[in-house]
């Protein structure tokens, strides 16, 4: 795994712990947030330790269906986008969740790009926020302990991540939301639509 992204995980500073001081939830009987965050990390963690044989091209089909199952990629975009995202026409909304989708997928399968002993650990207890659960866990690896939360939502009937709380309190969807802004007000929706293609496109390139 990329210590690049690590030290990206942890460069950023944004103070969101009231996110994790709501009620945690009965964890006698298994939650299905939990589940599909173990189910995630399940597929991730097979992707790791078969990353050489599968090269860059196999990592990423093979994390791309889990990924659409887990995450809910249109809500996602669209908190990303912000605002602007009202005034988008239907086709450029949709380009964007493709080249977002594409971003995300890449992303894992770019920097999780080998298995040395890492653990993913899921806290099986759940806290709530509202409408949300909040999934606590951590990556063992190297010594190294990193946590993350994801924040769950029920899509049809499904939980899905929501947002990923990067060391454990840091908004990926916020994050990404201030860099995505100032694109779409520089170059509007296809502007930010090459920004993420580029990107992608160097993710893919190994």
């Amino acid at each position: 795994m990329r210590n690049n992204w690590m030290r990206a995980c942890a460069a950023v500073a944004i103070f969101l712990t009231a996110a994790f001081t709501a009620p945690v939830a009965n964890a006698d009987t298994p939650d299905p947030a939990v589940q599909q965050v173990q189910t995630f990390y399940d597929a991730l963690l097979d992707s790791m330790k078969h990353a050489k044989e599968l090269g860059i091209k196999g990592r990423f089909d093979k994390l791309k269906p889990v990924i659409e199952a887990t995450f809910d990629l249109p809500d996602m975009v669209h908190l990303a986008v912000g605002p602007s995202w009202a005034t988008m026409s239907a086709a450029d909304q949709q380009a964007l969740l493709d080249a977002f989708e594409r971003m995300t997928v890449a992303n894992y399968a770019s920097n999780f790009d080998g298995y040395s002993d890492e653990k993913f650990v899921v806290d099986p207890a759940t806290q709530t926020r509202g409408q949300d659960r909040i999934v606590q866990s951590k990556l063992v690896t190297g010594g190294k302990t990193i946590p993350f939360g994801y924040r769950m939502r029920q899509v049809g009937g499904t939980w899905k991540i929501l947002d990923i709380y990067l060391n454990g309190y840091v908004s990926q969807l916020a994050t990404q939301r201030s860099d995505f802004g100032a694109t779409v007000t520089a170059g509007g929706a296809k502007g930010l639509i090459k920004k993420i293609d580029t990107l992608t496109d160097k993710l893919m390139a190994q």
